[in-house]
């Protein structure tokens, strides 16, 4: 089996059920997901929106698979920014060096963590000067 095909695990499963309600329960639902076409993201965005009511859109995106932050920032600068709330699901280390480019702080994701933005103002929506880190979830602080 190829890491591509690798399923979510125990943890994975568990980690995504508690990230779906905190999203639900905190008021930061997605209505879009952006994922990684990998088998295990896959599985967490059918996981992520069980746990949140109301009709989410999934998009897989296999360029998000491994993707580093400068190639995530350019697949989403050939969209338009959406009027809903996004969640982009996707894997490190590429993730992390995102986080770092849109919020300048270094962050180490673990298993599962949800990083909460929101806008800062109305310039360019892959701009870092657009964003504002609102909250971070961890699965291990939901256990």
């Amino acid at each position: 089996m190829t890491d591509h095909e690798r399923p979510l695990n125990k943890r994975g499963e568990r980690a995504a059920d508690a990230v779906g309600q905190a999203l639900h329960a905190r008021g930061y639902a997605p209505d879009i997901i952006w994922s990684s076409d990998a088998t295990r993201t896959r599985l967490t965005a059918l996981k992520l929106i069980r746990a949140i009511p109301g009709a989410q859109q999934i998009e897989y995106i296999s360029g998000f698979y491994h993707a580093s932050a400068r190639n995530v920032l350019e697949i989403c600068g050939q969209r338009e920014e959406p009027e809903r709330p996004l969640m982009l699901l996707g894997h490190n280390p590429g993730w992390s060096d995102l986080h770092y480019a849109l919020t300048g702080h270094n962050y180490d994701y673990p298993t599962g963590a949800c990083a909460v933005l929101t806008r800062k103002n109305d310039g360019h929506w892959l701009s870092p000067e657009s964003w504002a880190l609102k909250d971070m979830i961890l699965p291990r602080e939901l256990e």
